[in-house]
């Protein structure tokens, strides 16, 4: 019997190791047909699996372990194959700058960009690079590159990367959107607004040498914010119709992992406790809680449903809306304790500082998985 994949986030591990793997391999086929794409989940929703899984599949640096492919979806896929590590490929996390100050989320980046180079340390005294490139490389590495440098980091290594390998590049960003979190929260959003723009435009819209550009995150960060200047993108949200089976499980996925495991019995538990989630049109069961619900239930035929997810990382916005709130989203929210509804109108694209705004409270609970 396979082991369940709690907080399994590399691809490799995963398949290496022979965990149960709901197969999200066709996500390739959709990222095959786009430029630069944002995907937008909540938490513990599969996108830093599914961006390792994009990894091992598109990476040139990773054909030993093409295998890990065999027999899963894509394998079936002719067109798609002919993509299969044939690029020079980009992954970097944002996930750790949660730093309340800007001066060290710069030192966590430059941390990031040089462990990236540290991946293609084979490059770096190429001598088809002139000495410009070279003096960057090397601070990259190094980690002594200033601010305006690092800010157009992923643009110059992916330029030499295309030359290196003569081929255009892949560029991953997981978690794009948590240091503009820990920017609103420590007073500097404005600073680090401007950063990443400046990231995020040099490198997938002035970059002749991308091939694809793919990001994740929690939030769609509106265009007059992150975004403004990068025009060339498609954003798929909780909202959208395209997208939704390959981020959490649909119930036939559901179905299928209780059968596997024996505990087809319990499907009627599950769905009370972990359904709920309506990406798009498409009913979509919460993944990590499925998961733990299932693990459990192996190792203790008694154990009853508990909530796994609320607790799975930092719910600082979610505790300041509660603790700090007018009284006006006091009463809301104790309607909704209670089982009452609100109607209220989302907006898919915002920035941390309309956070304060009592119906823009409700757009971001939607979108990161507090209301389903």
């Amino acid at each position: 019997m396979k082991l369940i994949p709690t907080g399994i986030e590399n691809f490799k591990e995963l398949i290496d190791k022979d965990y149960y793997y709901v197969d999200k391999t066709n996500l390739i086929v959709n990222i095959i047909n786009e430029k630069v794409v944002l995907y937008t989940r909540p938490r513990r929703f599969g996108k830093t699996l599914n961006m390792s899984m994009l990894y091992y599949f598109f990476s040139i640096k990773e054909k030993k372990n093409s295998y890990l492919f065999n027999h899963l979806n894509i394998s079936k896929n002719i067109d798609a194959l002919k993509h299969q590590n044939k690029y020079p490929t980009i992954f970097i996390s944002l996930k750790d700058m949660k730093v309340p100050s800007m001066e060290n989320q710069l030192l966590n980046f430059s941390s990031i960009i040089a462990r990236l180079l540290d991946q293609f340390e084979d490059i770096l005294d190429y001598d088809i690079f002139n000495d410009r490139e070279k003096t960057l490389l090397n601070k990259y590495h190094m980690g002594i590159a200033s601010k305006n440098e690092l800010a157009e980091s992923l643009l110059n290594i992916s330029i030499c990367l295309e030359k290196y390998y003569h081929q255009k590049v892949i560029i991953l960003i997981d978690e794009y959107d948590v240091p503009l979190q820990s920017a609103y929260q420590n007073n500097y959003y404005d600073e680090m607004v401007d950063f990443l723009r400046s990231v995020f435009s040099s490198a997938l819209k002035t970059n002749d040498a991308l091939e694809k550009g793919i990001m994740t995150g929690c939030l769609r960060i509106s265009k007059e914010s992150i975004f403004t200047g990068l025009n060339n993108f498609t954003s798929y949200s909780i909202l959208n119709n395209i997208g939704n089976e390959y981020f959490g499980f649909n119930e036939n996925e559901v179905k299928q992992l209780l059968e596997d495991y024996q505990l087809s019995s319990y499907m009627n538990e599950v769905k009370e406790w972990y359904d709920g989630y309506l990406f798009g049109n498409t009913e979509i069961y919460n993944p990590w809680s499925t998961l733990m619900y299932v693990k459990n239930k192996i190792q203790d035929q008694s154990f009853k449903p508990v909530s796994f997810w609320a607790n799975t990382s930092g719910n600082d916005l979610v505790v300041n809306y509660i603790q700090n709130g007018s009284d006006e989203l006091h009463e809301e929210f104790e309607q909704l304790i209670q089982g009452k509804s609100l109607e209220k109108y989302i907006k898919p694209e915002l920035t941390y500082r309309e956070m304060d705004n009592i119906n823009n409270i409700y757009s971001f609970l939607l979108l990161t998985g507090y209301l389903r």
